[in-house]
């Protein structure tokens, strides 16, 4: 496909061409392969299913296997692995539930898929400080499920049951992020292996600190470049009294963002306040035959006791009143409300719905909470003027949303006006004071905005990244663009 072959091209020119290495190269990395066989026996495999399996994503970016994939069980395991890796200059990029969107998984420097899913034990949970520690590849899910009995739960929900390192290393937040915040409120201390094999710990169970630099948020959001995450402990809340939801609905994309605005502003605490543009309800009846009316709707929760939800509810309602929302329905019941928001959280498989045969190429920007209104109705008209497939979902609550726009990666007249429509997203969110990415992160597809928004501090990033990974074997070709 032609897209792909650019693509493809274009990493390789970034990577400097690692992954056609020279014949010195290739077998540095077989002896590699052997030493970590001898380490981890039948756990290292260079299966060609296998390998394929880690190179695939969810978006529209091409295949890229690594050479061999890990599947280390303990801290030791990693240390000896990237002891190895780091001794022979091999590249090491970590792996999840690979539900990142930005291409943070794939190896497009070939060397090893460091696969973290056997590291997924709850290692402790103390529920007089409100904290778990837990292993990198337990997802927030089953994390959840283990908490159940304790009154007590994790509160970040990117949507995908993605792992709680991965969502550590990406910055995650999602639904819940407007009122309890992200990863980076949510993760008090790190254990992590250094580019050399070296452990370190970062953080503690203490709420606060104010010795050193802090090295546990550096490496949040690090997308895997800086080190690799082998122990988390985790901030909990308790599981709220009251939980209710409801769905209402709107004329317009502009009423419904300025709502929200209008509820953030007023101080109305809610757990949840999402905005779907009339593009995705169609998406939703297409996908999960929703039956839905095809005009803007929020998505809404609110947790508290009952006098609290029953204050909030009608708060919102009032000042919903004002913007003309109709159509509430309310979801009481455990059952209700799991149902609206899994119909949220495949967004992105209802999104694909509406170009059946298609990829979808998803993007995401994050603007101050007055600037929402403009961005998301921009959002809209670029895409209508690109002749574009494209929805619209966010956690409008607190100025992040979501694009995800139907691709065919062999169309190139088609992928390149969905490049124009990215930047021109992008360029929106920096004019409006935000930034080009509140949730899915950098990785591969958004390292040409990094200069735009970062400047001369892109530098000091690259600085950071020599300190800690000489030999750039973590995640090469990530995050960071390529020095001119």
């Amino acid at each position: 496909m032609l897209w792909e072959a650019v693509f493809i091209t274009m990493v390789y020119q970034m990577a400097g061409d690692a992954r056609h290495p020279a014949m010195g190269a290739r077998m540095q990395t077989e002896s590699v392969i052997a030493e970590l066989s001898a380490l981890l026996g039948e756990r290292l495999s260079t299966a060609g299913a296998v390998r394929a399996e880690h190179g695939r994503n969810e978006t529209y970016y091409p295949d890229t296997p690594p050479d061999a994939v890990a599947f280390p069980e303990t801290t030791k395991e990693v240390s000896a692995l990237l002891r190895i890796c780091h001794a022979a200059g091999v590249p090491v990029t970590a792996y999840g539930a690979a539900s990142s969107l930005e291409g943070q998984h794939l190896a497009v420097q070939g060397g090893i898929s460091l696969d973290m899913r056997r590291m997924n034990r709850v290692l402790s949970v103390h529920p007089e400080d409100l904290n778990a520690v837990v292993q990198p590849g337990l997802t927030r899910i089953a994390l959840n499920e283990a908490l159940r009995a304790t009154g007590m739960f994790f509160p970040v929900d990117p949507g995908a049951d993605a792992s709680l390192g991965g969502m550590a290393a990406t910055r995650a937040s999602g639904t819940t992020a407007v009122h309890y915040g992200t990863m980076r409120e949510n993760v008090l201390a790190l254990q992590a292996v250094m580019a050399d094999g070296t452990v370190i710990r970062t953080g503690s169970a203490a709420r606060k600190s104010s010795t050193g630099y802090d090295l546990t948020h550096l490496l949040i959001g690090s997308e895997g470049t800086l080190g690799i995450l082998t122990e988390l402990t985790l901030r909990l809340q308790g599981i709220p009294e009251t939980i209710a939801a409801a769905t209402c609905r709107f004329a317009s994309v502009e009423d419904a963002v300025n709502c929200v605005i209008a509820t953030i502003q007023s101080g109305v605490p809610m757990a949840r306040i999402e905005l779907v543009d009339e593009m995705m309800v169609k998406g939703f009846n297409a996908y999960a035959d929703a039956g839905l009316p095809e005009m803007p709707h929020l998505f809404l929760e609110f947790h508290g006791g009952p006098a609290a939800v029953a204050e909030q509810t009608a708060a919102f309602e009032a000042i919903a009143a004002e913007f003309g929302a109709e159509g509430w329905r309310a979801a009481d019941t455990v059952e209700g409300r799991n149902a609206l928001w899994s119909l949220r959280h495949k967004a992105h498989y209802a999104s694909a719905a509406l170009a059946r045969g298609k990829r979808i190429w998803p993007t995401d920007v994050c603007v101050p909470i007055s600037a929402l209104a403009e961005a998301v109705l921009q959002a809209q008209r670029d895409a209508r003027a690109l002749g574009l497939t494209c929805t619209i979902v966010g956690h409008v609550g607190d100025g992040n949303f979501h694009c995800a726009v139907c691709v065919d990666p062999a169309d190139a007249e088609e992928m390149a006006r969905s490049h124009r429509f990215t930047h021109a997203l992008a360029d929106t969110a920096l004019r409006l004071g935000g930034t080009v990415s509140g949730e899915h992160g950098i990785g591969l597809g958004k390292q040409d905005f990094m200069d735009a928004e970062h400047g001369p501090a892109l530098g000091w990033m690259r600085a950071v990244k020599r300190a800690f990974d000489p030999k750039g074997i973590l995640n090469p070709g990530k995050l960071l663009p390529p020095e001119a």
